[in-house]
């Protein structure tokens, strides 16, 4: 019986300065005072129902993701990581990840939010081009990003991320390089860049920008940014993420690898991994109010989270849709380990992958241990018709597959 995935926290806090206007994450602008107090004891009242997910397992990631969590003060935080330590067991070189707006952060911060408990910052950059933040409707200028970055490290918090984005309203190729170069300039542990795409709902769908690059000027953008990264010691390790050797974003590498997390806060999804009475292992999603007032108001009703068991049938796509996301794709053990069902069911569809240019079986560079199945540079490009070959029904004899390890 092969053990439980490793464990990571995700603590949301839903407010932000104002709402952008490309933003589809779970995120309110703030109307009046921040609800600091309430807000910080509803999330330890939310863990608090959890504690029987742990199943004698540690925290070994944290991360405070938004919204704006930078909007609460470190003697907030503060509070509610020791009170998560109070109720949890967490590793002691678990990552804190804090995320971060630039024009939310007060000089000088950032050495109390370490001291707090915080080892690692995302801060949200998007662009080095006053022009474009202004038309993302972002709150803060470039020269509020290279103060909080240069805040980062006479902190000693050197492990940050800087997310950045490529294919902006009007945006050139040497626009879009001229970025990058500005934020490699500033040192990141990690980057994360990424495409601007108009997602439903947002304000950009209904009312797009005028001048977005086309697919041809987007895929040029995308190219010539790789190179460059590379050349500056950033390695690729997921789609739209690329770090310096030993700065992959932990919690993030949890969620691609199938790992299980607590989701805690307004609107938090959380994944969890058990046994059945038979020993199968089954997996549980659970779901928390969107909306911050009826969050506050409903959280310890237990009738405020909404449950869902995965159906077995869903495991195998569920674990393709984040596995193969990642450079190094997945190991076969892996996948049996996270979904408790044989790589058999899924090795015809995966070898007619291959044939088709879009996956490959490679070994490991050492030469130990299992092979990868990967995406190809072309199965990267094509990453939803390539998931969509593992939609639907993968075993005719599902009774066999279930509930072997």
């Amino acid at each position: 019986m092969s053990e439980l995935p490793p464990l990571g926290l995700y603590l949301h806090f839903p407010w932000c300065v104002r709402k952008c206007p490309y933003c589809d994450f779970n995120s309110f602008a703030l109307h009046g005072e921040l609800a600091e107090g309430p807000y910080v004891e509803a999330l330890i009242e939310d863990l608090s129902q959890q504690t029987a997910a742990l199943q004698e397992r540690s925290i070994d990631s944290i991360f405070l993701g938004g919204g704006t969590p930078s909007l609460f003060s470190p003697a907030a935080l503060s509070d509610l990581l020791r009170e998560v330590g109070r109720r949890c067991p967490v590793a002691l070189d678990a990552e804190v990840t804090l995320e971060a707006n630039p024009g939310t952060v007060e000089r000088g911060r950032f050495a109390d939010y370490r001291a707090a408990g915080l080892n690692r910052v995302s801060l949200g950059a998007q662009s080095f081009d006053d022009r474009q933040l202004e038309r993302l409707g972002r709150v803060h200028r470039s020269a509020d990003t290279t103060r909080a970055a240069e805040e980062l490290h006479a902190a000693g918090i050197g492990n940050f991320n800087l997310d950045l984005m490529y294919g902006l309203p009007q945006q050139s190729l040497d626009e879009a390089l001229s970025d990058l170069g500005c934020a490699v300039a500033l040192r990141p542990a990690h980057l994360s860049h990424y495409q601007l795409t108009l997602e439903p709902g947002t304000v950009f769908a209904g009312q797009p920008p005028a001048g977005m690059p086309d697919t041809d000027q987007a895929g040029d953008m995308q190219a010539a940014c790789q190179a460059l990264l590379l050349g500056a010691g950033y390695r690729q390790y997921e789609v739209s993420a690329y770090a310096r050797d030993g700065a992959c974003s932990r919690h993030n590498l949890n969620y691609w690898q199938f790992g299980d997390y607590l989701g805690v806060g307004a609107g938090a999804h959380g994944k969890c991994s058990y046994r059945g009475a038979d020993g199968a292992l089954m997996i549980r999603r659970t779901t928390r109010p969107r909306e911050p007032r009826r969050y506050l108001a409903e959280i310890g009703q237990r009738q405020a989270v909404t449950e869902q068991h995965v159906p077995t049938s869903d495991l195998p796509f569920e674990f393709l849709l984040n596995a193969l996301r990642l450079v190094s794709g997945f190991e076969p053990a892996l996948f049996e380990q996270r979904t408790g069902l044989p790589v058999t069911i899924l090795t015809s569809r995966l070898e007619q992958a291959g044939r088709d240019g879009l996956l490959e079986y490679g070994l490991p560079e050492q030469g130990q241990g299992q092979g990868h199945w990967r995406a190809t540079p072309r199965g990267m490009n094509f990453l939803n018709d390539l998931l969509e070959r593992f939609l639907g029904d993968l075993s005719d004899n599902r009774k066999l597959a279930v509930g072997q390890f």
